[in-house]
């Protein structure tokens, strides 16, 4: 017997693969809907198909699950940028496509993977720590119209619906370049290499604001519950839920120890755009024998906006918790270990 049939699209990014393979191993059949097929994993098919095709969607998804959709999880993404807006009618049409190929007698819930964007974090400054009920902003926000849309066709459709707002996803993952960790890593990789300090890229506020970030291990675990809790009362159902590590950090408590663990000297706050400083630094990197081209390992634009930010990210994970999700993680061991597990595995330099 299995849990049930598990849409879920996107299933090879970030926010996703982690949850597909704990959602396999704990006895879901798991359908992955993906820009590419892969050969399938056990307990996983991966199909092929364009969310923005509804009807072939829907067409792919019942030759794969011929016995119907019991839940599913959107976790895809149309293209974007770090930072403004964000294509709304993209998004939305997106969403839209997977309820439609999930939809039947056998659904009973839709989650969809937001993430602190929803509280305008990308704008600037918003109260903290964030509650999922807070005043939105001056739209336009996709998500805003993604959870709209989800909560009018479940309750259409007599089934139940949930949100994940995970902060910046990491996961120790090879060949996904937009990473924390292994963008740190690269950078005081190189820093190690030039024989220069570890300096912090960004400014002093940004230095010593309070950051968050989200494990996609924990980020799976919490959906994987959100999906088989209980409705009713204080439950899942129906709901909102912050996913975060559960605890904040400031980047001037980490930076010693990530110099400290490269051996590089801690540098001093030096406000630079690692998109230009970093862009002739292949030649380096290439010297180093890294076992991935150094675009596949690190994300200049992507350091450029986390470093960027020069306010607090901080989003209250009370609500998961007294409905019933505890786990929590320290975030700084966290980070560290993953940047040690990249080293590990070659990826970056050890």
């Amino acid at each position: 017997m299995t849990k049930g049939t598990l849409l879920v699209a996107g299933a090879t990014g970030a926010a996703a693969s982690r949850l597909v393979a704990q959602a396999a191993e704990d006895g879901w059949q798991v359908v992955g809907l993906c820009r590419t097929a892969r050969p399938p994993a056990p307990g996983v098919r991966y199909v092929a198909a364009d969310l923005a095709d509804a009807a072939g969607c829907r067409a792919a998804v019942r030759a794969a699950a011929p016995g119907g959709v019991t839940h599913a999880v959107y976790a895809a993404r149309a293209a974007f940028g770090e930072g403004g807006v964000e294509d709304v009618p993209a998004n939305l049409a997106m969403l839209d496509g997977l309820i439609a190929a999930a939809e039947g007698p056998a659904l009973r819930h839709v989650h969809l993977v937001e993430g602190t964007k929803w509280y305008g974090m990308h704008i600037g400054p918003y109260p903290t720590p964030a509650e999922e009920d807070d005043p939105r902003h001056m739209p336009p926000n996709f998500y805003y119209d993604q959870q709209d849309l989800l909560a009018a066709r479940a309750a259409s459709g007599g089934w139940a619906w949930s949100a994940s707002r995970p902060s910046f996803i990491v996961d120790v993952a090879p060949g996904r370049a937009r990473n924390l960790a292994s963008t740190l890593g690269a950078y005081a990789a190189i820093c190690r290499a030039l024989g220069v300090a570890l300096d912090f890229p960004g400014s002093a506020a940004s230095f010593r604001s309070l950051s968050e970030v989200t494990d996609a291990g924990l980020l799976g675990r919490a959906v994987l519950w959100m999906l088989e809790a209980p409705p009713g009362g204080k439950g899942a159902a129906n709901r909102a839920f912050n996913v975060t590590n559960g605890d904040v950090f400031r980047w001037e408590r980490l930076w010693p120890r990530l110099a400290e663990a490269y051996g590089v000297r801690c540098g001093i706050v030096r406000p630079m755009r690692l998109s230009a400083w970093m862009a002739d630094k292949g030649a380096v990197w290439a010297r180093m024998g890294a076992g991935l081209p150094l675009d596949e390992v690190a994300r200049w634009d992507f350091a450029d906006f986390v470093f960027g930010l020069e306010h607090d990210l901080f989003a209250s994970t009370t609500r998961l918790r007294q409905a019933g999700f505890g786990e929590c993680l320290d975030s700084v061991e966290l980070l560290l270990g993953q940047v040690g597990a990249y080293r590990a595995a070659g990826v970056l330099p050890r």
